[in-house]
């Protein structure tokens, strides 16, 4: 009997520091991960603001390019004589005309009669040229946006005097010339810029449609993003883009060349700042979690093995039957674990394809970059809000993959086919696995080689039962790891439906997977 209680109080003293090493570690393990978070959040911000002071130096500099005529003017005013100043600014203007982003330019000594840098200059432009100046002749600086019929102008007019001289300038930038030469020239990457001057008419765009609109109605930068503090000479904020039609941290600064009263508004896509929180605050989870379940299974092998020692029987078989129903709760769920994981690795790895993808659009297809940017923000409101029970509509998933195939096929062009062949219209309103499709013609994309001179063809056949879908095999060379995550999601769906005709086999140079469907009855 002694013994006994001496056993008794020896095991709840070890209950006790069981349950005192859980909460240690736990709390322990919990305070270190929110610290390596918050110091992961201030890092991708510092990147952020990097990225944003080096778009901003590189956009200032070209437009300092830009003005850098007047100092030339000024060199030649100060280093000619009056019998040869109209030859030297003849030949600085001719250089000048050779810029392909300038399509005028025009000066005047004194008030005599206005010469052109440039030969092609068309009857009208002379004529406009020329009631500017006459109309603004007392003015020393003038730089505006104008346009000029179809075309968007940023004039430059300046004047200069020197002893008894007095010299006139003029010259006009294309803007959209200037778009396809920032376009080209600029190689910093991971954020993109927009300029606009103090009325808000955009300057510049990646969409160069944009162009000569006032910012203040297509964004959600408005004038008071202009008025900077004392201690930031820029105003960071969180909005949604109208041109990545996503979330991004936007910083809006001056232009500080010149006196020039221009700003630049530099966005950073949120989803890269928080990218990489989120996979710390995911590992960190996992440590979490795998501590807090190991430290339990001690505690639990413990007390399992006290309880089948110096418990009565009954109580043993009643903890047996609580593990039973706890497995058929954990079988249950296999299903949605899974798909979490497939979630975890579609999202980061498809994403940036597909953003890839869309920044070599942006230079080269402004229509296609559009309805690509549409259909990807149309995909990840698919994938972000699964269904409860794990099944969705045919055609759902089928106006899904759709769009999944139009990235696809932007992507890799002509070295991907697909086809869609629906043999019974009454199959749409049966239905399917959620994410079935992806994951088919996403396995096969991964599995083959694909060229333009043996392309992948990929196949869906809906029939009144079943979907087959079918691709040609190239296996390739070097074989990427398989997690089979898809797959045995696909199965626990299909096994928690009583699902047992879901198949996948190759033969005679194909792959076939067979996705049963499902009928539910209200």
């Amino acid at each position: 009997m002694k013994f006994r209680l001496k056993k008794i109080k020896s095991q709840r003293a070890f209950v006790i520091y069981v349950i005192v090493s859980i909460l240690i570690t736990v709390s322990s393990v919990y305070i270190l991960s929110n610290l390596i978070t918050d110091l992961t959040e201030k890092a991708n911000e510092d990147l952020a603001q990097r990225n944003f002071i080096k778009k901003h130096e590189f956009l200032s500099q070209e437009f300092l390019k830009l003005l850098e005529q007047e100092n030339r003017i000024k060199h030649v005013l100060k280093i000619s004589k009056p019998e040869n100043l109209a030859s030297n600014l003849q030949v600085l203007s001719s250089v000048q005309g050779i810029n392909l982003l300038v399509d005028n330019n025009w000066f005047q000594i004194n008030d005599g009669e206005i010469q052109f840098g440039i030969d092609s200059i068309s009857h009208v432009m002379k004529k406009e040229a020329k009631d500017f100046i006459l109309k603004n002749k007392n003015k020393d600086h003038i730089k505006t946006v104008i346009s000029l019929g179809k075309e968007q102008i940023w004039r430059i007019y300046f004047k200069i005097a020197s002893k008894n001289l007095t010299v006139r300038y003029g010259y006009d930038i294309n803007l959209k010339k200037l778009h396809d030469y920032i376009s080209t020239a600029d190689k910093t990457t991971g954020n993109y810029a927009f300029v606009f001057d103090q009325s808000g008419r955009c300057v510049y765009h990646p969409e160069s449609d944009l162009i000569g609109k006032n910012v203040y109605e297509f964004s959600s930068t408005q004038p008071f993003d202009t008025i900077f503090s004392k201690k930031k000479d820029y105003v960071k904020t969180v909005t949604m883009s109208e041109y990545l039609k996503m979330d991004v941290i936007r910083f809006t600064k001056k232009i500080d060349i010149q006196n020039l009263s221009w700003y630049i508004c530099v966005d950073f896509p949120k989803i890269f700042v928080d990218e990489n929180a989120t996979l710390i605050k995911k590992y960190s989870t996992w440590i979490y979690s795998i501590t807090t379940v190991m430290l339990l299974l001690i505690f639990y092998l413990f007390s399992y093995a006290n309880r089948r020692a110096y418990r009565e029987k009954g109580i043993a078989i009643k903890e047996k039957n609580r593990l039973l129903v706890e497995n058929e709760k954990i079988v249950k769920e296999k299903a949605l674990i899974q798909l979490q994981h497939l979630k975890e690795q579609i999202n980061p790895h498809f994403l940036f394809n597909s953003l890839n993808s869309l920044y070599m659009l942006v230079g080269s297809d402004v229509k296609t970059a559009q309805k690509f940017t549409l259909n990807l923000s149309r995909i990840y409101r698919y994938l972000i809000d699964p269904p409860e029970k794990n099944i969705v509509p045919l055609k759902d998933e089928l106006l899904f993959i759709e769009k999944y195939i139009f990235l696809q096929q932007t992507r890799f062009k002509e070295e991907l086919f697909f086809s869609i062949e629906i043999e019974n219209q009454t199959a749409l309103n049966k239905h399917i696995p959620y994410l079935a499709f992806q994951i088919a013609v996403e396995n096969a994309i991964k599995h083959n080689a694909a060229t333009q001179e043996s392309p992948l063809t990929t196949k869906i056949l809906i029939r009144e039962d079943q979907v087959i879908i079918s691709n040609n095999l190239q296996k390739k060379l070097t074989a990427e790891p398989s997690t089979k995550f898809g797959l045995n999601y696909l199965k626990s769906i299909y096994n928690y439906y009583l699902k047992t005709d879901f198949k996948t086999s190759e033969k005679d140079g194909v792959f076939i997977c067979i996705l049963p469907l499902i009928s539910i009855h209200s």
